[in-house]
């Protein structure tokens, strides 16, 4: 076991109940690249879940980099590549195409063009119908901000101005500029939610 590898404890929480929504949503076969894949636990776990799919794990990070990289080289797992440098906010981006892409628990820990560059790059290497994952907890219009979220929030803007909960109708209306549709939202536990976006 190496010492690279990293945890964090709501993954053990939040990794089962994503799978299934990605369950519905993910296709047959293809690559999938994750976004800020952070520990690197989401996508060891997805990788395992779906076999038929590739997964490329990404962050821009250098000690993420090298827990993704320790966890993936003691999983064994033949469909999960070695992990990428990747800021969203870049122009260009290591990997070419997708066929799916996820962005978990980042939109609310970096800064508003951090979305936006993942909504831009989406739109560049998504194929038509391709899906667009987001997880994580969102503000939304006519839905009241659990207290808890509220305080997270709070707790976020004081670590860092530009870092806050996003507004799904701000980030769906930017979605709509790069070719992305909101196709649907799914509540999950502990007050957060799946945002499905489409290309086309």
């Amino acid at each position: 076991m190496s010492d690279d590898r990293r945890s964090a404890p709501h993954v053990a929480r939040n990794a089962a109940p994503i799978a299934d929504v990605l369950r519905e949503i993910l296709p047959a076969r293809g690559l999938v690249l994750e976004l800020a894949s952070g520990t690197g636990e989401h996508i060891l776990h997805f990788a395992a879940d779906f076999p038929k799919l590739l997964w490329q794990p990404s962050d821009p990070d250098p000690v993420a980099l090298r827990s993704i990289e320790a966890w993936r080289a003691e999983s064994g797992l033949f469909n999960l590549l070695p992990p990428v440098s990747l800021d969203a906010r870049s122009a260009d981006w290591p990997v070419p195409a997708a066929d799916a892409i996820l962005c978990i628990n980042m939109a609310h820990i970096s800064p508003w063009s951090a979305t936006r560059g993942v909504l831009r790059g989406a739109g560049r290497l998504l194929g038509e119908g391709a899906p667009l994952y987001f997880y994580g907890p969102w503000r939304r219009a006519g839905v009241e901000t659990a207290p808890s979220n509220e305080a997270f929030d709070e707790s976020l803007r004081a670590r860092d101005p530009e870092w806050g909960l996003r507004e799904l109708e701000a980030v769906a209306a930017e979605a709509e500029t790069h070719g992305l549709g909101l196709e649907r939202v799914v509540e999950m536990p502990a007050n957060n939610i799946s945002a499905i976006f489409r290309k086309g």
